[in-house]
């Protein structure tokens, strides 16, 4: 989920390709931990609570969960982004990932977009299903019985007898 814009649409960072291309292990093994379950990066974090390292002799950074996912299983496609299963931003263990579509992966998490994506009723308990849910073209979805106690709510309003 690091660098994920709300749109869906792909960071910029994701079409960078083969990343781990000239990063020498030596430099990365030695700040990682491993766990039973998670390795936990324990170099550089960025803001966004995902670790980084230096390419040496080059001016940039990379996400460190790229470059071992990389390492250990093969060429990210362009495109795509790596969503941590284990929900765990500074792990860097490869099983812990997977290869997703940016969409896929705001969809999964606990973000704005993942946690609306997974609820199943309004807020005044109507199911968000079926005939009772009008999707949106871009704003997402509306609950049909909402919207009918809203319309009656301002009628009442405008009717007090």
């Amino acid at each position: 989920m690091a660098g994920s814009t709300s749109d869906g649409k792909t960071p910029s960072w994701a079409k960078a390709g083969h990343i781990s291309q000239g990063y020498s292990p030596t430099n990365l093994w030695p700040h990682v931990r491993k766990t039973e379950t998670c390795w936990y990066w324990t170099g550089a974090v960025k803001n966004n609570g995902y670790g980084e390292v230096e390419i040496q002799g080059e001016d940039r950074q990379l996400a460190v969960h790229r470059v071992t996912y990389e390492m250990a299983k093969g060429r990210i496609p362009d495109g795509m982004v790596i969503d941590h299963l284990c929900r765990n931003t500074v792990c860097v263990n490869p099983d812990h990932m997977e290869v997703v579509t940016n969409t896929e992966n705001l969809r999964r998490g606990n973000g704005f977009n993942g946690v609306n994506a997974r609820k199943t009723h309004c807020i005044r308990g109507h199911p968000l299903s079926g005939d009772n849910v009008y999707i949106w073209l871009k704003n997402g979805r509306e609950c049909r019985g909402c919207k009918a106690c809203k319309r009656e709510r301002y009628w009442r309003k405008k009717n007090p007898n």
